[in-house]
C-alpha cells in the first residue's frame, strides 16, 4: 500500500503535468477551441452531459458583464474564454477565466466600424492554437495574438494588404488554422482566399478564384478528398474548393447560394459537401470528384426544406439537422429526405453533444432536443435571462461540461454535466 507521502508526491506530480500541458498550449479534449469545436462541425465529443433541464434550465454558474457589443461566439481553450465586441470606439479582444468569467486581458485590434449593417460589434469566434489566438475583425484586420497576454505579434489586413472589400455586413469568418498555415477570406479576383504562415503573418500563397467572389459570411473549412488536402469556403456567387498545397482552384458549385448572405459553414462527410443558406434559397449536396487534373462538384440533390441563414447544421449519424427558416428540420444525408419538422424551436442556431442538440432560438429561448431522425423529442428548455434587446444570434457553445451563452455585453455560463 503506497504511503501518504507518495500519494501526495503523485498528486503533485499530476498537477505540475497538467500545468505543463496548459503551459504547452495543449487543449482539453473537452474544449471549445475555434468556431463550431475543435472540427469546425458543430459538434462535441464530450459525454456524460445532462440529458434533461429542470424547468428554468440548468444551474447558472457565472455571468460576465460590460464585455462590449456584437455577435461573435465565444471559444474556450485551455482554462480561459476568448471573444470579440466594440467597447466604445474600439474593436476589442477579451479572455476570461473560464471558471469564473473575470476577465483577464482586453486588446484592441482596430476601430469599431459601425458603418456596417448591424454594427453592434465583430462576428469573428477568435481561433486557438497553441499559445496563439488569431481573430478577423469587422473590417478585415486579421491579427495573431499572445494567449497569455493578448499581445499582438503579427497582423495583416485584407482590404489594405490583398484588396479584398468589406462585405456588407463587414468581414464576419474565423480563422482557419492548418498546419503552419491561417485561412482567411479577402475576397475578390487578386486573393479570393489566402494562406498566411502563422507565426509571423508572410503569405504563402494566393487563391485567385476565376469568377473573383466577393467574402460572404461564412468560414472555411479543411478536408481530403481522394488524396488531396482541400480549403473549402462559401462565398458570395457559391462554394468553391482550393488546394492546400497552393491554392489553385479546384472546384465550384452554385446552386446553394443566394445574392444577400451566404452563412452557413459547409458540411463535408464521405466526399460530399451539403451547403445552404437562406432567403429561399435551400440547401444541397454535392459529391466532390476527380475529373482528369483537376475536380468536379456533382449534384446529387438540392431540397427547399433547409433554407438555413445563420444558425448552422449539424450532421449527426447520418442526418443533418438545422433551422429551415423558421422550422427545425431534420433530413437524411444522403437522400435530402425530410425525416421530421417542428416549429416549437423557430429559427435559431444549433450544436451538438452527447446525443443531444442545443437549439437557441434567435429571440432567446433555449431547448434541449434529442438528435433522434424519427422524431422531435423536447428534453428541456429554458428562457435566457439578461436578454438584450439585439438577437441571440451568437452559436451555443458546450465545453467542459458548461454551456456558454453570449447575449451582446453579457455572457452566460451553465453547469450541464450530470453529477
Amino acid at each position: 500500500m503506497p504511503s501518504i507521502h507518495a500519494t501526495a508526491r503523485h498528486l503533485a506530480l499530476l498537477t505540475l503535468a497538467a500545468s505543463l500541458l496548459l503551459q504547452t498550449g495543449l487543449a482539453s479534449a473537452d474544449d471549445w477551441p475555434q468556431w463550431r469545436g475543435k472540427d469546425r462541425t458543430g459538434c462535441s465529443g464530450e459525454t456524460g452531459l445532462l440529458k434533461s433541464w429542470p424547468t428554468g434550465g440548468p444551474k447558472l454558474l457565472w455571468k460576465a458583464e460590460r464585455l462590449g457589443g456584437g455577435y461573435a461566439t465565444p471559444t474556450v481553450a485551455q482554462g480561459k474564454v476568448f471573444g470579440m465586441s466594440f467597447r466604445g470606439n474600439n474593436e476589442v479582444v477579451w479572455c476570461l477565466n473560464e471558471n469564473n468569467g473575470r476577465e483577464i486581458w482586453a486588446v484592441t485590434i482596430g476601430p469599431a466600424n459601425r458603418g456596417v449593417g448591424y454594427g453592434e460589434g465583430p462576428r469573428c469566434s477568435p481561433t486557438v492554437d497553441g499559445n496563439r489566438l488569431y481573430v478577423e475583425g469587422i473590417s478585415g484586420d486579421v491579427c495573431c495574438l499572445d494567449i497569455r497576454n493578448g499581445r499582438v505579434l503579427w497582423r495583416k489586413n485584407l482590404v489594405r494588404d490583398f484588396k479584398g472589400w468589406v462585405p456588407t455586413w463587414g468581414y464576419s469568418e474565423s480563422p482557419l488554422v492548418d498546419g503552419n498555415k491561417v485561412i482567411v477570406t479577402p475576397g475578390g479576383g487578386e486573393a479570393t482566399l489566402v494562406a498566411l504562415d502563422k507565426n509571423n503573418g508572410s503569405v504563402i500563397w494566393k487563391a485567385k478564384v476565376p469568377q473573383g467572389d466577393g467574402a460572404h459570411y461564412a468560414s472555411p473549412i479543411v478536408c481530403t478528398v481522394d488524396g488531396v488536402r482541400q480549403y473549402v469556403q462559401f462565398l458570395a456567387g457559391g462554394v468553391v474548393g482550393v488546394a492546400a498545397d497552393d491554392g489553385r482552384f479546384l472546384w465550384r458549385y452554385d446552386a446553394p447560394h443566394n445574392n444577400t448572405a451566404n452563412c452557413s459553414t459547409v458540411l463535408f462527410h464521405d466526399g460530399a459537401i451539403f451547403a445552404a443558406s437562406g432567403y429561399g434559397t435551400g440547401g444541397g449536396l454535392a459529391r466532390i470528384r476527380k475529373d482528369g487534373s483537376g475536380f468536379v462538384a456533382e449534384e446529387q440533390y438540392f431540397t427547399r426544406k433547409m433554407k438555413n441563414h445563420h444558425g448552422g447544421m449539424v450532421l449527426v449519424d447520418g442526418h443533418i439537422y438545422g433551422a429551415d427558416e423558421m422550422v427545425l428540420t431534420c433530413i437524411e444525408w444522403s437522400t435530402g429526405q425530410v425525416k421530421w419538422q417542428n416549429r416549437t424551436p423557430g429559427k435559431g442556431s444549433i450544436s451538438y453533444a452527447d446525443g443531444c442538440l442545443y437549439f437557441r432560438n434567435e429571440n432567446g429561448p433555449v431547448f434541449l432536443i434529442e438528435a433522434n431522425p424519427n422524431e422531435y423529442r423536447e428534453l428541456g428548455r429554458f428562457d435566457q435571462p439578461e436578454r438584450s434587446s439585439k438577437n441571440s444570434w451568437p452559436h451555443p457553445v458546450i465545453a467542459n461540461g458548461k454551456l456558454f451563452l453570449l447575449d451582446q455585453d453579457v455572457l452566460l455560463c451553465y453547469d450541464i454535466k450530470q453529477r
